[in-house]
């Protein structure tokens, strides 16, 4: 026999029933706003991490793209990454170049990832890198604008072979990528987007403009794609000087408008699970703009609340 409801207690029931079914959705929006990644590309900076972590403990950063020198000391990405993690940032090695996309020249990407897996072997689990991305951009060679297939055939190629070999040393795996990379045809699933989503764990759109609104209309599809994977997609923002024209940074344009066009974009991409955040580049560009706007906050300052 069923349990009888009061006709009194059922608008009660289905009060609770919607605010359980919207509980992660609320959840999700207050933590969206501390979701964010950078890129720092001075490796030669992380001799002094205070500066860093606190600047990226401020400003909500979780993750850090950090490009690998060679000039810089295995003890110094170490002792960066164990003082990160106590941050809860993670440290993602980074490194890239456009003719990295040729089959002839992939073997560099290959010693990267070799370089990578040995050294996390060697180092303790709280000095490890928590995974790598790849920055290679292969439309800046001058044969992309004769041979774009040819050149994607080889860079597929190449990515396979960096996926597959990453996966089995247990490295997670992102790329920065053009917002248009969808519109470039692959043989089997479609667009190369689609194609690479499905063989990295996440991918960060440098979808570059001077509003959040249009930031998340050119990652869109991206977001909509890795929904349905099961994938994660950074959108990024640019904040550096750049020859491309104004309406693709924040440069010029004052930090609480950048602040606000960051809140615009959480808010219009927090309906896609995929979303991982916002990617700021990069650091450097940052904490200039940050400090241009409030010494006190800049380069040189605690920022210890």
């Amino acid at each position: 026999m069923g349990v009888r409801i009061n006709a009194k207690a059922k608008p009660r029931i289905v009060l609770v029933v919607c605010f359980l079914l919207l509980l992660p959705f609320l959840f999700k929006s207050s933590a969206m706003e501390e979701q964010k990644a950078t890129w720092l590309w001075d490796a030669s900076l992380i001799e002094h991490p205070e500066m860093i972590l606190d600047f990226c403990r401020e400003q909500g950063v979780g993750v850090i793209f950090l490009q690998i020198q060679k000039s810089v000391e295995d003890q110094q990405y170490g002792r960066f990454i164990a003082a990160a993690r106590e941050a809860d940032i993670s440290v993602h090695a980074l490194d890239g170049r456009p003719e990295w996309a040729y089959e002839k020249q992939g073997g560099e990407a290959e010693r990267f990832i070799d370089w990578v897996l040995d050294y996390n072997r060697n180092a303790p689990a709280e000095e490890r890198f928590a995974g790598i991305q790849f920055d290679v951009e292969p439309y800046q060679l001058k044969r992309w604008e004769r041979d774009q297939a040819g050149v994607v055939e080889e860079w597929s190629r190449n990515m396979q072979e960096w996926t597959d070999k990453a996966r089995e040393g247990g490295l997670y795996m992102s790329a920065a990528v053009p917002f248009w990379l969808g519109k470039i045809e692959t043989e089997d699933v479609g667009g190369l987007s689609r194609w690479m989503l499905e063989r990295f764990d996440a991918l960060a759109v440098m979808s570059y403009r001077d509003s959040g609104t249009k930031m998340v209309d050119l990652s869109r599809e991206m977001l909509t794609e890795a929904d349905r994977l099961g994938k994660s997609v950074w959108i990024g923002m640019e904040l550096g000087e750049t020859e491309e024209g104004d309406h693709v940074s924040f440069f010029r344009k004052p930090v609480t408008v950048m602040e606000e066009e960051m809140k615009n974009a959480y808010r219009l991409s927090e309906v896609h699970t995929s979303f991982a955040g916002l990617a700021i580049h990069h650091y450097e560009a940052w904490i200039e703009k940050i400090a241009a706007a409030d010494p006190k906050r800049g380069p040189g300052s605690s920022m210890s609340n």
